[in-house]
């Protein structure tokens, strides 16, 4: 297609030829990823055909130079692996999110995105993941089984890779270009056709199709509301005087309004990110008990969208929102800053959200929000607590309800930040509302040290256990 047609079809649809052709590039990884079924060569031919198609969409979408930068932390960390396997995780650690980092800064990725650009960070992002998890499972295989949790156990690799499945896993079909993280090992079983992915004695094989169409009818629908709702609740109300002729109900209400339309293009990227994954085969997590028996799909899924509008908790928000990546928090940050025998507490969530902060980005708004939602997380667990000390159904429920109100109050409010990225543009918006987000779950915390209800009576019998 000549630059002309480009850039006439993106100024139709309201894009940038960027990303116009990301988002061709990014189309293209569905019937790329229904390819790799039919891929001859066995084994080799797969992951040769994963590597090669996965580059060749970061040229096509990115640019020559984005496949540098890929290239250059991916053989980082495989070089860890080779050469320093005791240390190899926490070296893979440091290099890729100090690479990761610098293309942050460098490239300035939050001001292209917030102004409708696109880079290959984004990508590069989900690249850094995948690296840092292969080769932190490569050094878990070196400790002893009973000191490792079941996750280290089912994802620990005992021999490196090859170069040929490290790239293939990286890079596979572009499912780099928007997620969702995977492992390792899962990527290598699906591609030899073993475990869960061999066809049954009974001769089953889960049929993609159903559930390939149900992500991009879903897909179609969140776009749709997107370029619905975009025009009419811009970020740049922000800064103009209409914003602050506002009251402070149509202030608060603003700012929902502007964290649900955003969630909108991410429920988008990520419903055809599941539709790829899917037809692949890749997303295939194992058949439910029912009769017939039915696929699941659940290793595809990276959000449940009325799981993250109708969450009851804060604490939901992690399972429902960015699923395969908050798993990746939860199994290579949270987890492993928790000393045997104790339990997490506020400092571990914290540093996890900083992580999953400076994996966004060195902007303020990124580091203000993921800070926020450390202490969003920390009050609607008080909240919980109550609510299970709770003696009436009617108090219970109440609580239900505010807990639920609080959510979806502190999220929008906090997300504001992440939308906005600078520091002026966060605080001018938080201000508006006299920082009721902030206060919210600052005051909960406190007076869940103060107000600590007692902890349900026990049988003698769950005492014995």
């Amino acid at each position: 297609m000549e630059l002309p047609e480009m850039e006439s079809m993106a100024s139709g649809i309201g894009v940038s030829v960027p990303v116009l052709r990301f988002l061709i590039c990014f189309a293209a990884t569905i019937p790329v990823s229904f390819m790799h079924r039919f891929v001859p060569g066995g084994t080799a031919g797969r992951h040769l055909f994963a590597a090669v198609t996965g580059a060749f969409l970061s040229y096509l979408s990115f640019g020559f130079s984005s496949n540098l930068h890929f290239i250059t932390p991916m053989l980082l960390g495989y070089a860890s692996m080779v050469f320093c396997r005791k240390y190899c995780g926490i070296i893979a650690f440091i290099l890729g999110f100090g690479y990761l980092i610098g293309c942050h800064v460098y490239y300035m990725s939050g001001d292209a995105w917030k102004e409708g650009g696109i880079d290959a960070t984004g990508a590069l992002m989900v690249i850094t993941l995948k690296i840092i998890s292969c080769v932190i499972n490569y050094n878990d295989g070196l400790l002893k089984e009973e000191d490792l949790s079941e996750a280290q156990k089912k994802y620990r690799l005992l021999k490196i890779p090859s170069l040929l499945e490290y790239f293939g896993y990286c890079l596979c079909c572009g499912s780099h270009f928007a997620g969702p993280v995977y492992e390792m090992n899962d990527y290598l079983v699906w591609t030899e056709r073993k475990g869960m992915w061999q066809r049954t004695k009974q001769g089953l094989s889960p049929s993609p199709y159903v559930a390939t169409l149900r992500a991009l009818l879903q897909a179609a629908v969140c776009m749709g509301l997107y370029l619905y709702l975009g025009p009419r609740f811009p970020l740049s109300r922000f800064a103009e005087p209409v914003y602050q002729d506002y009251g402070f109900w149509k202030r608060l209400s603003y700012q929902y309004m502007s964290g649900f339309t955003a969630r909108w293009k991410y429920y988008f990227i990520w419903s055809m990110s599941e539709a790829s994954v899917i037809i692949s085969g890749l997303g295939f997590s194992g058949w439910t008990d029912s009769n017939p028996p039915k696929p699941r799909w659940d290793r595809a899924k990276n959000v449940d969208i009325l799981g993250v509008e109708l969450a009851k908790s804060s604490v939901q928000l992690p399972l429902v929102w960015n699923i395969q990546v908050s798993t990746w928090l939860r199994h290579y940050v949270y987890e492993r800053l928790v000393q045997k025998g104790k339990k997490p507490g506020f400092v571990q969530l914290l540093a996890t959200q900083t992580v999953s902060a400076v994996w966004h980005g060195l902007y303020p708004g990124y580091i203000i929000f993921f800070v926020q939602s450390a202490t969003m997380i920390a009050g609607s667990r008080v909240l919980y607590r109550w609510q299970q000390a709770s003696q009436t159904d009617s108090l219970k429920k109440l609580l239900v309800f505010i807990n639920f109100a609080y959510t979806l109050l502190v999220l929008n409010y906090s997300s504001v930040g992440f939308m906005v990225l600078s520091l002026q543009e966060t605080l001018a918006a938080y201000e508006s509302v006299y920082y009721i987000g902030t206060i919210l779950p600052i005051g909960l915390i406190l007076l869940g040290k103060v107000i600590v209800p007692a902890r349900p009576a026990r049988s003698k019998a769950q005492k014995d256990q």
